[in-house]
C-alpha cells in the first residue's frame, strides 16, 4: 500500500517547515542583524552558518519529511529517525550556534542550574546512554510510542542530554572544561560501548519485541502520533505488513544494525577529526619550535659574522 494514502500534509507537514523557515530567519536576525546589542558578539562565520543550515535540513528530513511517517509503520525507519536526531543532527546544530549565543543561553536560570547539574563528562556521559536504553524497553517504548505527552517529553529530553554528551568533544565555550586528549578517545569509545548493550538486545532477539509493530490496536495508536487523525479517517489499516513485505523480526533486527552502523560512522569522523587536531596541534607546535631556535640562533650569532 502506497504512503500516498495519508495525504500531502501528513507526509510533508507545510506547517512544520514553514516553522523551519522561521527559526531560521531568527537565528540570521540574532547572529546578524541584532547580534550587536550583545556585548560578547562577533560576527558569524560561514562555517557556522552552514552547521545550522544543514542541522534544519536535518530536522526537516527527520521530523517532517515521510521519515516520521514511516517511524510510526517500521522499526528499522523509528532508529533510523533516532540517529539522525541524536547522533547527526544535535552535534551539527550545536557547532552552528555561535559561542556567544550558548554563553547568553547558558546563563538563563533555568539552563545555568541544569549545566550545574551536568558538570561531570562521565554523568552526560551516561545520561543520554541509560536513557536510551531505558527508552527501548519494551514496555517502556510501547507506552511511550502511545502516549502523546509522553513521546514529546521523551524527545525534548533526549535531544537535551544528547547536547550534553556532545558538549565536552565540541566545546563551543571556552569556559568548558576540555577533556584532554586520551579522555576525549576513551569517551567517544565510551559512549560506543554504552550503547552497545541496547542495540544488541534489539538485534539478537528471538521474536518482535514491541507490541507498537507487531500489534493491531497498539501499531494505530503509535501510527496516529505520526499522522493527522483526518488521514486517518476512513482508512482501513491492519498493520505494517500492508506498506512493507520485511518480516517484523527481520525489521527489528535491521533497526538495530542501523542505529549502531549510524554511530560507528558519526563516532568514527569524531576520532578522525581528532587525530587531525591533534596532528595539527603538533605541526604548529614544530613550526613555532623551528622558527623560536632560528630566531635565537640569530640573536646568539657572532656579529662580525652576520656581517
Amino acid at each position: 500500500m502506497p504512503l500516498g494514502i495519508f495525504g500531502f500534509n501528513a507526509l510533508w507537514s507545510p506547517f512544520f517547515i514553514l516553522s523551519i523557515v522561521l527559526i531560521t530567519i531568527l537565528y540570521f536576525l540574532v547572529t546578524i542583524k541584532w547580534r550587536n546589542r550583545f556585548s560578547e558578539s562577533r560576527k558569524l562565520t560561514k562555517k557556522e552558518a552552514t552547521y545550522f543550515i544543514l542541522a534544519m535540513i536535518l530536522l526537516y528530513i527527520a521530523k517532517g519529511s515521510p521519515v516520521e511517517v514511516l517511524s510510526g509503520i517500521m522499526f528499522s525507519m523509528h532508529m533510523t529517525q533516532m540517529a539522525i536526531l541524536y547522533l547527526v543532527f544535535t552535534p551539527i546544530l550545536v557547532m552552528g550556534i555561535p559561542d556567544w549565543i550558548w554563553k547568553v543561553f547558558i546563563k538563563l536560570p533555568v539552563v545555568k542550574q541544569m549545566f550545574a547539574i551536568m558538570t561531570k563528562p562521565i554523568v552526560k556521559l551516561l545520561a543520554f546512554n541509560v536513557l536510551f536504553s531505558m527508552y527501548h524497553i519494551p514496555t517502556v517504548f510501547d507506552h511511550v510510542r502511545t502516549d502523546a505527552v509522553l513521546h514529546n517529553l521523551f524527545t525534548v529530553i533526549l535531544f537535551m542530554l544528547a547536547v550534553f554528551m556532545w558538549w565536552p568533544l565540541i566545546k563551543p565555550v571556552d569556559e568548558d572544561v576540555e577533556l584532554s586528549g586520551l579522555k576525549r578517545i576513551g569517551y567517544i569509545l565510551g559512549s560506543a560501548v554504552l550503547l552497545t548493550p541496547a542495540c544488541g538486545l534489539i538485534i539478537f532477539a528471538e521474536n518482535p519485541l514491541y507490541a507498537t509493530y507487531y500489534d493491531s490496536s497498539t501499531w494505530l495508536k503509535a501510527l496516529a502520533l505520526c499522522v493527522p487523525a483526518s488521514s486517518l479517517s476512513g482508512l482501513s489499516l491492519s498493520g505494517p505488513e500492508l506498506f512493507t513485505s520485511m518480516s517484523l523480526q527481520n525489521d527489528q533486527q535491521l533497526g538495530g544494525v542501523v542505529m549502531k552502523i549510524i554511530q560507528e560512522i558519526v563516532f568514527g569522523i569524531a576520532l578522525a577529526s581528532l587525530f587531525f587536531q591533534w596532528y595539527r596541534k603538533d605541526q604548529d607546535q614544530a613550526q613555532t619550535q623551528t622558527e623560536s631556535q632560528t630566531s635565537i640562533g640569530y640573536k646568539t650569532a657572532d656579529p662580525k659574522l652576520v656581517e
